[in-house]
């Protein structure tokens, strides 16, 4: 009887770990949470409906971190440092680190990653089993503040961030988790790092951008509108702005990354 009930026990946590998207890839727990779908307002208008349809996603809870980006390239030569083609990665890669396996003294392991790629983000995010947000998603989990899943006309939702974008990078970021969670339940969305999106490029001229996979080489050209949809998100602008600026190999002190998985 004593086995029965340790069993029991055993199924019940399962199923827990599962109902509260946590998932184990390559041997590591990986911090998941479910965001419920629902309809997301681009910033530019397109030829496509105005309003878009979110179906439900996981999500990482924090961002990708050094040390297991570390774990990464240990397990991917090709995406060490002295290793990676200058096409999928510019100087900047990595070099805050002090060699190719090495994170030394001055990086925190628990901070989020930063200094990487589109490229090497998404090489990643595939090791994993999963994929980079697309903007739609990334924008509909970012428009959260503490209690609402939509605080995008929110003024002094838009203060905070505003007040953030406009102070300097930290040059040590702090570990990951510093910042509340939001309405989803996830960290760091805003407050400490910019995060690459997987159509990082464009306006989501197409409805699905994860149907683009096939022709990835043609997110890398902008496709920006004059037709805002909400004059007054001025967060979004600068991040569209910001986003416009990038190439796929361009490495920043201050763009990392967060992965996100569908629900099958």
């Amino acid at each position: 009887m004593k086995m029965i009930g340790i069993v029991k026990s055993v199924v019940i946590l399962i199923f827990v770990l599962a109902s509260s998207g946590s998932f184990s890839q390559n041997g590591k727990a990986a911090r998941m949470v479910k965001i419920s779908g629902g309809n997301y307002l681009p910033l530019y208008k397109s030829d496509g409906p105005a309003m878009q349809k979110i179906s439900s996603f996981y999500m990482d809870i924090l961002a990708v971190t050094n040390s297991q980006y570390l774990e990464f390239v240990k397990a991917n030569p090709k995406w060490q440092r002295s290793k990676v083609k200058k096409i999928f990665a510019d100087k900047s890669y990595l070099n805050h680190w002090q060699n190719d396996l090495a994170l030394g003294e001055n990086v925190n392991p628990k901070s989020p990653v930063t200094n990487i790629s589109w490229f090497s983000a998404n090489a990643y995010a595939k090791w994993k089993g999963k994929r980079l947000p697309t903007i739609a998603e990334w924008e509909y989990v970012a428009a959260a503040n503490k209690t609402k899943s939509n605080a995008g006309d929110d003024p002094e939702f838009a203060k905070i961030i505003l007040d953030w974008y406009s102070h300097r990078s930290l040059e040590k970021l702090p570990d990951v988790g510093t910042t509340d969670k939001n309405y989803w339940g996830v960290h760091d969305i805003h407050g400490i790092i910019w995060e690459w999106v997987y159509d990082f490029n464009t306006a989501l001229v197409s409805g699905e951008s994860r149907g683009d996979a096939s022709i990835e080489r043609n997110l890398f050209c902008g496709s920006g509108s004059l037709n805002a949809t909400n004059v007054s998100n001025y967060p979004a602008f600068m991040r569209f702005g910001f986003r416009s600026s990038l190439k796929a190999n361009y490495c920043v002190n201050n763009l990392g990354f967060r992965c996100v998985q569908d629900i099958k």
